[in-house]
């Protein structure tokens, strides 16, 4: 059972069922011409919140070889998505003017789509020079992303577009990642199975 924190902004409370740390193993599976790479990893994933209306977003993950050697980090934003208003803080440091935005459960009610859920907007960064902005959907226990933009430097790897998908099954998250990169279409990649350790 997920116990929510009263402090908790209520633009989040879609979102509310990722936050803690989840820790488990996943696979990766991707095809480049003929070759197949294709092995197992561990990975942590922690959601966070800091009082500001989105979710703190890291992971880590690890081959599960004998080595244990690290295989990628990121880090990013989720939050709802919808138009930036005067309560809100930023750009950069300027604090936003008057009162915060969505601030009830009866404000955050009139921001569900034509389907029932909630649009996102998510934010992650690679170390090796890759952005990717993913618009999407929360609907319950549920999320679909797919990259409305991707920003790499001019020394990334190639990778052009990919989907996410994340849900709560029997207290596990799940979750499965399609890219298109490295001159192939959009195809499988990877997925993992997370259970809750904090």
């Amino acid at each position: 059972m997920i116990e929510l924190n009263s402090d908790l902004p209520a633009e989040l409370v879609p979102l509310s069922w990722l936050l803690g740390v989840w820790e488990g193993t996943g696979v990766v599976h991707y095809t480049v011409g003929d070759d197949v790479l294709d092995y197992e990893f561990g990975q942590r994933v922690s959601f966070s919140q800091d009082g500001l209306p989105y979710l703190n977003y890291n992971s880590y993950s690890w081959l599960l070889d004998d080595s244990l050697k690290p295989l990628v980090t990121e880090s990013g934003y989720w939050r709802l998505n919808r138009p930036a208003v005067a309560g809100d803080p930023g750009p950069g440091m300027l604090s936003g003017t008057g009162d915060r935005p969505f601030a009830t459960a009866e404000d955050v009610e009139t921001l569900r789509n034509a389907n029932e859920g909630f649009d996102l907007q998510v934010s992650i960064v690679h170390p090796g020079g890759i952005n990717e902005l993913y618009l999407g959907q929360v609907k319950g226990p549920r999320i679909d992303l797919a990259t409305d933009a991707v920003m790499r430097a001019s020394t990334a790897k190639e990778y052009a577009a990919a989907t996410r998908i994340y849900g709560l099954v029997e207290g596990h998250l799940l979750w499965a990642w399609d890219i298109a990169a490295l001159g192939q279409d959009l195809r499988t990649h990877s997925s993992g199975r997370l259970a809750r350790v904090d």
